[in-house]
């Protein structure tokens, strides 16, 4: 078995962070967080703002920990790759788990597997691959990675005809991976004929609802599935964990009355940037200084900070005041 091949390569194994082979029933454990990455003005690794972050997280009931694409490990040099993975196995609290992420071009994947094999970490998740590449390539691409690695992986599946159920199943079928990160956008997310295919190929309890709050309800009534990813919860981990053990319970009203507190902050999400309003809605909100965002990207501009400070505000002093009333 992969992860059993894979024990004798990493280093001395972190006690304070999981380290041991994912399961199907770690996915629900916790909405799986996918935070930002804080960094100082010369653009390296901010490592206490970014533990201040986590111990929010942490704080608020979340133990797993997604870094990819708002972290911006999508332009993170290979230096700095090695850096934040170092970094993050530090400061993950026990019983914490850590997802980094690699990719998404196949050279990348290759530079990025001999540094991933020297950490503990129990899986990493591929980013999703948008241009040049067709199905058959990414599935080719997808199992020399893991065979490389020698642990189970995390497939991303943002686009349609990035990958079909059948080409995911046989991954899955051969032991190369142990989630799916589903985030492909719908108008109505019950309306979703790949989704559905996936749920009839693969065993949906390893299949992830991959775009926060929003569409979380739908996937778990109408898919069965019984994870989700969060960027928001960053602001407001309680709630998130809130609406998290609502849909557990099949409590689908109260979860909807949770996950209305998310909306604001999700359509500024949409309407100007997922990631820019993340990252720079903790600063604004005090969790965390955040920093300059890694180029390409850039953090908002006065006008758009005007705009998220009020929101990330109330979304985090409504989530503090969960505990007061606890």
């Amino acid at each position: 078995m992969l992860d059993e091949e894979a024990a004798s390569l990493t280093q001395e194994e972190d006690p304070d962070m999981k380290t041991s082979p994912v399961q199907p029933g770690d996915l629900p454990r916790s909405v799986l967080a996918v935070p930002p990455l804080a960094r100082h003005d010369d653009l390296s690794l901010n490592a206490e703002a970014n533990k201040a972050l986590i111990r929010y997280l942490e704080a608020g009931g979340i133990s797993t920990l997604m870094y990819g694409g708002n972290a911006n490990f999508y332009h993170i040099g290979l230096k700095q790759y090695a850096e934040a993975l170092e970094m993050l196995e530090e400061v993950a609290a026990e019983g914490t788990w850590v997802i980094p992420s690699a990719g998404p071009e196949f050279g990348r994947l290759q530079d990025q597997v001999s540094i991933l094999r020297d950490r503990a970490f129990p899986t990493a998740m591929v980013l999703p691959l948008t241009f040049p590449m067709t199905p058959d390539g990414v599935a080719t691409g997808l199992r020399h990675f893991a065979e490389a690695y020698g642990k189970k992986i995390i497939v991303y599946v943002k686009n349609e005809g990035y990958l079909t159920a059948d080409l995911l199943g046989k991954l899955v079928d051969d032991g190369l991976v142990c989630a799916i990160k589903y985030a492909v956008v719908r108008n109505d997310p019950k309306e979703d004929a790949l989704l559905a295919e996936m749920v009839e190929r693969i065993d949906r309890s390893i299949i992830i609802s991959g775009i926060g709050e929003r569409p979380a309800i739908d996937h778990f009534r109408h898919f069965g599935l019984s994870a989700f990813t969060s960027g928001s919860v960053c602001l407001a981990p309680r709630g998130s964990m809130a609406l998290l053990q609502a849909l557990k319970r099949e409590d689908y009203d109260g979860a909807e009355e949770i996950r209305q507190r998310y909306i604001p902050i999700e359509d500024l999400r949409d309407g100007i940037s997922p990631i820019r309003i993340l990252h720079d809605a903790i600063t604004l909100a005090g969790i965390a200084n955040m920093g300059p965002m890694l180029p390409m990207l850039s953090n908002l501009s006065e006008e758009e900070r005007a705009k998220v400070a009020p929101v990330a505000k109330q979304l985090a002093e409504g989530d503090a005041s969960r505990v007061s009333a606890a």
